[in-house]
């Protein structure tokens, strides 16, 4: 093979390269999201789920469009984060999930999801969920307020509780970061430098001062199990990670053992472990000092 050619195979290479990752940064909006879009006449209903239906308009002029899932008496809200697909018409089914523990249930769809409207950024969609945090706020103590993220919405869910005090935060299948997500199937692409949504979950997890419980199945090939064994490392003292075996990415509601799992995490208070007379100072010595001859 001449000098020529050799020069040619790199350049191609090299310009091929450039072309994916430049489809790539255009594309990945798409790639990331998976929008269902609904009319604005679009009436929604739940059997056996009473539901309040609100517009929230943003500084940008955009419309957030969400659901509050009421219940008599209730115990606390849950600000349930959805994941990066459909909207809010299909994820409503798991509102019932915590309705039936005494918890209301708020729920919004990101821009471009649902009737919700605007251009979507990481840093717009974080200001939107900060805005309709506000909201809860002004009707019910933060004490009360159960944050819920779902894979997607878990990201966002994290820097919700960074910046501000609610009763807990509860991650289910949870990512490190949306880079080392994407970094799984494209190794060899500059992520850090391209992705528009690098989302941070670890970095965000740092400033959580509330109780921390995440949820995840050992099945799940999208986001692997380890992953949130790593997140649960974070802030140890403050988290607790639930397993469910078998659990894959989607079904993890399918599983009666995830059921058992909210019922525990929803009845739970911060207690501190009385540790007197326990073996958490007992030190374990590899030399068999007292063993026999």
């Amino acid at each position: 093979m001449g000098l020529d050619t050799w020069v040619y195979t790199i350049f191609l290479i090299i310009g091929s390269y450039i072309a994916i990752s430049v489809l790539l940064y255009f594309l990945q909006d798409y790639l990331l999201f998976k929008p269902e879009k609904l009319p604005k006449d679009f009436q929604f209903y739940y059997e056996n789920q009473e539901t309040e239906e609100y517009n929230i308009e943003t500084r940008d002029g955009a419309i957030i469009n969400g659901l509050r899932f009421k219940t008599k008496n209730p115990k606390g809200v849950v600000f349930y984060l959805k994941g990066n697909s459909k909207s809010i018409k299909g994820w409503g089914k798991f509102a019932v999930d915590f309705t039936r523990h005494g918890y209301d249930v708020v729920m919004v769809d990101y821009r471009g999801f649902g009737k919700s409207t605007g251009r979507r950024s990481q840093k717009a969609i974080k200001r939107d969920m900060q805005v309709v945090y506000n909201k809860l706020k002004e009707k019910v103590d933060e004490k009360y307020i159960i944050l819920y993220g779902r894979s997607l919405g878990s990201g966002f869910a994290a820097k919700l509780a960074s910046m501000n005090n609610p009763r807990m935060l509860v991650l289910d299948a949870p990512y490190y970061s949306l880079s080392k997500v994407g970094k799984r199937f494209l190794p060899f692409m500059p992520l850090s430098v391209l992705i528009k949504f690098p989302m941070p979950t670890y970095k965000w997890l740092k400033y959580v001062n509330c109780p921390i419980h995440i949820i995840h199945g050992t099945d799940d090939q999208l986001i692997p199990y380890k992953t949130s064994v790593k997140l649960s490392k974070i802030k140890r003292e403050l988290t607790t990670l639930h397993t469910v075996i078998g659990g894959g990415h989607k079904n993890l509601n399918t599983f009666e053992s995830y059921h058992k799992m909210l019922e525990d995490i929803v009845y739970s208070k911060r207690t501190e472990v009385d540790l007197t007379g326990s073996s958490i100072d007992v030190i374990h010595s590899s030399k068999r000092t007292n063993a026999k001859v």
